[in-house]
């Protein structure tokens, strides 16, 4: 009698209760009808100690820094960046929007962010340019789920937490994934720009583009020291402490000589926006590197990331002031509680699911469809696509996760690689009509039609849709990355 809290679960849904509510109150009612009052008591306890984990605090920290590198004023300085390098190209100002989503993506790992941030900035600057509104909507919607895929990612910190999943492999696996999505999307506007005769490529000019003393001073050595890390990967390995502090020096002087030569085949103009990008791009360099070198944990490197931001904010770019903390501490808590919320009363559903034995139920059901994991894989993405349509990427990954992925483990699926076919999945949901998030608050922003917007998208989720199924049946696209650095074995 259990299994039935699925059904239930899904009716309280319909009905429009919220899902923090439908998770919690479907198992209760079907634990108490089977007169198992003891469970219940479980269920709720549960639901404080799903909340109370350490790597569940990166949630909070990496929304804070989101928002503090967006009030910061980082968003002008990463599309003047890619103007920089594709504003010149057909259908200029779209592969902008869809580069500035890529880079966007390493500071806020928020799809509705991103729509938000990019969209109110790009959309009408877009239709000034002679683009169509839907269109420019469109493309924002479709590029912004780029964010949740490239880490650091709220929903893989869930995913993980949930499934006992390694965050920092997760984040290594969705690197590839996010920027084939951009890449895809890009080649799409490419094929677009004739059909639909796109504004014609144009030299972008720069005026009145300055940057700080500081500012200057910090770009200029974190460019080297960053270049000069890269090239120490390649040199001789280092036997001694000494002789290993001198192949980084000679490393960053070769840097430094490499600057200086790139230097003279470039504008003052283009320079100048290159160093104004500098220094937010410093985050996810400092996220990924600071957790590939062991220095600190994920959990830990969302701390750091908003020591960073601040420091940003307040001592570098000096864009922020003390009276903007509470406005961006309020918004920050409150999307971090959402979440959290919904992650404690997941756990609390988790328990009901293995009491239910529901995998079990399913992985039965779903063998007697195939016994080939490649058509398995392929339904399950239709399963995943549709469930996309109606339903936000956290709470789908919260319910789903622990009745599908020991389905696939079992079919010998890598846990990694099924984690990240389901968070990219239903990441491109949030822009799938016609519940999908990203869609409304694309409409809110550009003040078009819902419907509008999602007929104009769906060629770019034709894209999205074909690389979910190169990453499913190309596992390595996924895994390289974290076998590589082994947080994978």
């Amino acid at each position: 009698m259990l299994i039935w809290f699925l059904p239930l679960f899904l009716f309280l849904l319909l009905v429009g209760l919220p899902v923090f509510f439908c998770l919690l109150a479907a198992p209760g009612a079907l634990l108490w009808l089977n007169g198992q009052e003891r469970d219940i008591t479980l269920l709720y306890r549960n639901l404080y100690n799903g909340m109370d984990s350490f790597p569940l605090m990166a949630i909070p920290f990496f929304m804070l820094a989101g928002e503090l590198m967006n009030r910061g004023g980082i968003t002008v300085r990463l599309v003047e960046f890619s103007q920089a390098l594709m504003g010149h190209l057909r259908g200029g100002l779209a592969q902008v929007n869809i580069l500035s989503s890529i880079l966007f993506a390493g500071l806020s790992g928020s799809a509705v962010a991103d729509t938000s941030a990019l969209g109110s900035m790009l959309i009408p600057a877009m239709e000034r340019e002679g683009y169509t509104r839907k269109f420019a909507a469109a493309v924002t919607a479709a590029s912004s789920v780029i964010g949740p895929i490239i880490p650091p990612s709220g929903i893989m910190i869930i995913y993980a937490y949930v499934m006992g999943e390694s965050v920092a492999a997760l984040f290594l696996a969705g690197i590839v994934p996010g920027i084939l999505v951009g890449v895809g999307l890009m080649v799409m506007v490419r094929v677009m720009a004739d059909k639909y005769d796109l504004p014609a490529a144009r030299r972008v000019t720069f005026e009145n583009v300055e940057i700080g003393g500081l500012e200057s001073w910090v770009s200029f050595g974190l460019v080297r020291l960053n270049l000069g890390l890269l090239l120490v990967q390649f040199a001789p390995a280092a036997d001694t402490t000494l002789s290993k502090w001198l192949t980084f020096l000679g490393a960053v002087l070769l840097a430094h000589g490499l600057m200086l030569g790139l230097r003279r085949v470039v504008s003052p103009e283009f320079r100048i926006v290159c160093k104004r990008a500098v220094v937010p791009l410093q985050t996810p360099i400092l996220i990924l590197g600071g957790i590939l070198a062991g220095v600190f944990t994920p959990t830990e490197a969302a701390a750091v990331a908003v020591a960073y931001a601040l420091l940003v904010g307040f001592l570098v770019l000096r864009t922020m002031k003390l009276k903007d903390l509470p406005e961006v501490f309020t918004r920050a808590g409150i999307t971090s509680a959402v979440v959290l919320l919904l992650v404690g009363a997941a756990m609390s559903f988790k328990t009901v699911v293995s009491l239910s034995h529901a995998p079990e139920i399913l992985a039965e059901f779903i063998l007697t469809l195939s016994e080939n994991p490649l058509i398995l894989l392929f339904l399950i993405n239709l399963l995943l696509f549709v469930v996309g349509m109606f339903l936000d990427a956290g709470p789908a990954i919260i319910i789903l996760g622990p009745i599908l992925a020991p389905v696939f483990e079992g079919l010998g699926v890598e846990s990694v690689h099924f984690a990240i076919i389901m968070c990219v999945n239903l990441t491109v949901g949030l822009a799938t009509p016609p519940m999908g998030l990203v869609l409304f608050v694309a409409a809110s922003v550009s003040h078009e039609r819902v419907t509008t917007i999602a007929k104009a998208i769906l060629p770019f989720l034709a894209v999205e849709v074909a690389v979910i199924f190169l990453i499913t049946f190309v596992p390595e696209i996924s895994l390289t990355i974290p076998k590589l650095t082994g947080f994978l074995n």
